[in-house]
């Protein structure tokens, strides 16, 4: 293409929260912009986000909440394009928003499809060119451009490129990885690539009896007796083993021990808000007041029913029904340190298909921080999820979503 021309020409292959924000961001400075989508319509995935509700920030959004090899590369960007000039970015597009617990942003409306039908009028208001079903099988150098062939067989000429395909997670909402082969064929490197964001299968043969249990407790990622990681919320117990945001939060860095051929553990507190020897205490008082009743039944109004035969075994007490005065006082504290210390063997996660986000990606070794530009090919620009960048829960994905693609958009729209 020819570089004397005032504005450049940008094709963004993607049409998902960073490809979206970069098509918007290139546009108002003036560059012509054509958005390459395969699904029938853009922002497919934003729906999804936050239950329906798309949580699309969080005011404690630092480094800190960031993962990849490389964490700090993504510094530049949040920096350039921080929490508060994205709530900015969407209260002018139109959206009122609220800040609930733990700093998530979400919009006064309750509806994701919010953020995305203000973030289309934008892109319809721009004039930005929008081609959806056009799923690209191939990007080549021509001159000092790009050549973006389609799966139809047509193709389009442009200055730019920015790749915004996202990663593998939902493969359902079109992430499929396509952006990882393009990359590749510059000389990017890919860093192993594994679902993140999503629910852990431990070892067990009980947890189809449980399955459905939920409680307000907190979870612990072990290895070799060290703690990795802690969190604390909504806990379901599920038929291959356990879920719920917490469980969610500590999933990357199991999965990433997995891959890297260890065995770590999850330690589970059903009770976790009272000291041990108040548990003690409370368990003591129970049994003392109704002598009489199994030990089975001591248990209902502490825990949930579904949990006591399960706790039980594991505290190898066998005979359940027997009175609980009969229960000695090494069998009580099997019980206390089941409740607050119960141990599971991790023996995976569940697939892409279940996970919120893709952990690795883009090797960021070869991408400017301050432009999402390659190090290698100049013209070709990254955006979203399909770095080797991922959020904990709570909007830093999508924080990283706008602030990556606000980035490159500019960047790609400076001559």
């Amino acid at each position: 293409m020819d570089k004397s021309i005032d504005k450049p020409y940008i094709i963004v292959i993607g049409g998902g929260a960073s490809g979206m924000v970069a098509a918007i961001t290139s546009r108002r400075l003036g560059a012509k912009v054509t958005i390459l989508e395969k699904n029938n319509r853009v922002g497919k995935k934003i729906l999804a986000t936050g239950n329906g509700r798309c949580n699309f920030t969080n005011i404690n959004t630092d480094i800190s909440h960031y993962n990849g090899a490389n964490p700090k590369f993504a510094y530049s960007a949040l920096s350039q394009f921080d929490v508060y000039r994205a709530i900015d970015f969407f209260e002018r597009l139109g959206i009122s928003h609220k800040i609930e617990d733990m700093g998530k942003v979400f919009p006064m409306s309750d509806q994701a499809s919010s953020i995305l039908d203000v973030l289309l009028y934008e892109l319809n208001n721009l004039g930005i060119d929008i081609k959806c079903d056009a799923e690209v099988k191939n990007i080549i150098t021509i001159n000092n451009g790009f050549k973006v062939i389609l799966a139809n067989g047509s193709s389009l000429d442009c200055d730019r490129v920015i790749l915004a395909t996202g990663g593998k997670a939902m493969p359902a909402s079109g992430s499929t990885g396509d952006g990882y082969k393009f990359a590749e064929s510059f000389g990017h490197k890919i860093t192993n690539l594994f679902p993140g964001l999503v629910q852990i299968k431990l070892e067990g043969s009980f947890f189809k009896r449980i399955q459905g249990v939920k409680f307000v407790g907190s979870c612990e990622l072990l290895h070799k007796g060290k703690s990795i990681a802690v969190d604390r919320g909504d806990i379901l117990f599920t038929n291959y083993g356990i879920s719920g945001p917490p469980i969610l939060q500590i999933s990357r860095k199991a999965r990433e021990l997995l891959e890297k051929g260890h065995k770590p553990y999850i330690k589970i507190s059903i009770i976790d808000e009272l000291s041990k020897e108040r548990l003690r205490d409370i368990l003591i008082m129970k049994f003392s007041n109704n002598p009489n009743k199994s030990i089975e039944f001591s248990l209902v109004g502490l825990i949930n029913k579904r949990l006591i035969p399960v706790v039980l075994m594991e505290a190898n007490i066998d005979n359940i029904t027997r009175p609980v005065s009969d229960l000695s006082a090494a069998e009580r504290e099997k019980i206390v340190h089941i409740l607050q210390n119960w141990q599971f063997k991790v023996r995976g996660t569940l697939g892409w298909q279940h996970a919120q986000i893709t952990a690795g990606g883009i090797d960021t070794k070869d991408i400017d921080p301050s432009t999402m530009e390659s190090r290698l090919v100049k013209g070709l620009y990254f955006a979203g999820e399909i770095m080797d960048i991922d959020g904990l829960c709570g909007g830093f994905n999508l924080q990283w979503a706008w602030s990556s693609g606000f980035v490159a958009g500019q960047s790609a729209a400076i001559i």
